[in-house]
């Protein structure tokens, strides 16, 4: 089966979790649509609920199950490849004007463009406030500093590849191996639940804080289930 290049679907970026995120260009869209395609792990997924409160009335919902992904690369082309087949398949299914609500902003950290791209529809993408501009906002704090770079990564890479000697500042995404702890003189901004009721907020030096983060973190993904956390490493001194 194939998709419509002619056809143009939205990736909506919705925010990472407080509904006032989103942009008035987001709104419109969100009211413009005939349908909204929501990927969900599971019936109780929480994420996928709080898309659906922003959905306008009116808007039909269909719900995509999120194929389990497992590690290395070839388990996660098969993931990828299994949700080119269901997007394409929802799209033909359901007519009308379609869109994507995606977590944060989607041109960040998620493939969801690319993925709708590959299913064979054109593609229209509107930015959200993302997990990482959220947490900057939050401690009010800058992610770079004057004159120096910022280095967005995961911790799996950041343990890979080390800290790059000309990089003063470092946002973290998807570190469930808590790599900060292996950079104890560095200054901590750590975020949890951005925006939403659950927002848990910590900083300072590693070596003091860092265990707090580790307790805090442990409890709180025991209690909801997952998490999903940013974090902003910065050397000490200047940039």
């Amino acid at each position: 089966m194939d998709g419509d290049p002619d056809r143009l679907v939205d990736v909506i970026g919705v925010g990472a979790g407080d509904p006032a995120w989103l942009t008035l260009e987001a709104v419109r869209a969100l009211e413009a649509l005939d349908v909204a395609f929501v990927f969900v792990k599971g019936a109780d997924d929480e994420l996928a609920g709080a898309r659906r409160a922003l959905l306008p009335a009116g808007v039909r919902e269909v719900a995509i199950e999120d194929p389990p992904r497992g590690r290395g690369a070839e388990a996660v082309a098969a993931w990828r490849a299994e949700r080119v087949r269901l997007v394409r398949e929802a799209l033909a299914r359901e007519p009308g004007r379609g869109g994507f609500l995606a977590w944060g902003d989607p041109t960040l950290y998620d493939g969801l463009i690319d993925v709708v791209r590959e299913a064979g529809f054109g593609v229209r993408v509107l930015p959200g406030v993302s997990a990482v501009s959220a947490l900057a906002a939050r401690f009010g704090v800058t992610l770079n500093r004057v004159g120096g770079s910022v280095l967005l990564t995961s911790g799996r890479r950041l343990a890979a590849s080390g800290w790059p000697a000309e990089v003063g500042d470092v946002v973290v995404m998807l570190d469930t191996e808590l790599t900060f702890r292996r950079f104890p003189e560095a200054e901590i901004f750590w975020g949890a639940y951005l925006g939403t009721p659950d927002e848990l907020l910590l900083s300072g030096v590693v070596a003091e804080v860092g265990p707090e983060i580790e307790r805090v973190r442990s409890e709180a993904r025991r209690r909801k289930g997952w998490m999903f956390d940013t974090y902003l490493l910065r050397r000490p001194g200047p940039a």
